[in-house]
């Protein structure tokens, strides 16, 4: 199976790349970037590397920041490091494996220590996603239950905010196909998409005469709105669980707003979660999609025109072609789970 790894070399100095290059290009697809930047472009990409060689002692962004970025991220945090460098102080190695690296190769490198350090941890890796896909298969049922359960409760929120019984399912549908669009690892994919239909949760604890309102909410009214993210981490607690770590997360931040005017921490860009990132687009399109009693339902073309208006604004730029690209997959749910006064209409989407 060897032949089918691809190995990602990230080193600024050349003829390091060229020397592991040549001891691993016989056995395996090799990929190399000269600075931390583009490693991180490349280990974002629709072919992820399955490996990743990294340097310590680069200009402007280390191997340590470099590492500390990939852990931090659903799309590359189970790609297995290894650093190669000159560095062989403890300290450095116990640097190193607490941000998640795997092993350590110093230099010079010996051939034989490269081949069999690369070799045994992609066997793990491999390994490692074999045992998690019989796990999956074994609790399946299990996670179907648990998932029926959070759409139930995130359907207690809508009962009370609006008439569409579908929202939090296609919303969760829409969430899901971006993740995977950027090629986030599967298991984290689906737990957001178990995870999303419970960001409005805490709609819940708002009153009434407010969340009913038919009119434009006075200041203080939107205040107290704007508590539903509030209460909603408070229903949801804190928890080891992933899946309802995950449901706080996307609760707490998906009202934020890309250039920092969002709610309630006013956080911008890249501090905002991915979670949550994603879910804002996810919930806003179908909201404009969506007939309302106070509104008609926004075209396709309509909800993305208005999307591509607000990238860099309300939205994360980054995210909005890939979401563009699931338009076939939201066709579908769109027309799997249209709201009963809408079904009707669905049929010519």
């Amino acid at each position: 199976m060897s032949e089918q790894f691809t190995v990602l070399i990230v080193d600024d100095n050349a003829d390091n790349i060229d020397v592991l290059n040549g001891i691993l290009r016989p056995f395996y697809k090799v990929k190399a970037a000269l600075n931390g930047e583009l490693a991180l472009k490349i280990a974002n990409g629709k072919q992820k590397p399955d490996l990743i060689l990294l340097d310590v002692m680069m200009p402007k962004m280390d191997g340590h920041e470099v590492c500390r970025r990939l852990k931090a991220s659903p799309v590359t945090s189970d790609i297995p490091v290894i650093f190669v460098t000159a560095k062989t102080e403890i300290a450095d190695e116990q640097s190193g494996f607490a941000l998640g690296a795997v092993d350590y190769i110093t230099k010079p490198v010996s051939v034989p220590i490269v081949q069999a350090r690369v070799k045994t941890q992609l066997a793990l890796y491999d390994q490692q996603r074999e045992l998690e896909n019989k796990v999956k298969e074994r609790t399946k049922e299990l996670e179907n239950t648990r998932a029926q359960i959070i759409r139930r409760l995130g359907r207690a929120a809508e009962f009370k905010d609006n008439e569409t019984g579908m929202h939090v399912i296609r919303m969760s549908c829409y969430a899901k196909f971006l993740a995977v669009e950027i090629n986030a690892n599967s298991e984290w994919a689906e737990l957001l998409s178990n995870a999303a239909p419970m960001h409005d949760i805490g709609k819940i604890g708002i009153p009434d005469h407010i969340l009913l309102k038919p009119e434009k909410l006075n200041d203080e009214e939107w205040l107290e709105m704007q508590r539903h993210v509030e209460y909603g981490v408070e229903i949801l607690g804190n928890h080891d669980s992933p899946l309802l770590s995950l449901a706080v997360e996307v609760c707490a931040y998906h009202h934020e707003k890309f250039d920092g005017s969002g709610y309630p921490n006013q956080l911008k860009g890249k501090d905002i979660p991915l979670s949550a990132r994603i879910v804002a687009i996810a919930d806003v399109f179908d909201a404009l999609t969506s007939e309302r009693p106070y509104k008609k339902a926004w075209s396709i073309e309509q909800a993305f025109a208005f999307i591509d208006e607000q990238s860099g604004k309300h939205f994360d730029p980054d995210l909005i072609a890939p979401f563009k690209n699931c338009l076939e997959q939201i066709k579908q749910v769109m027309c799997e789970y249209a709201d009963e006064h809408e079904r009707a209409t669905f049929g010519n989407v």
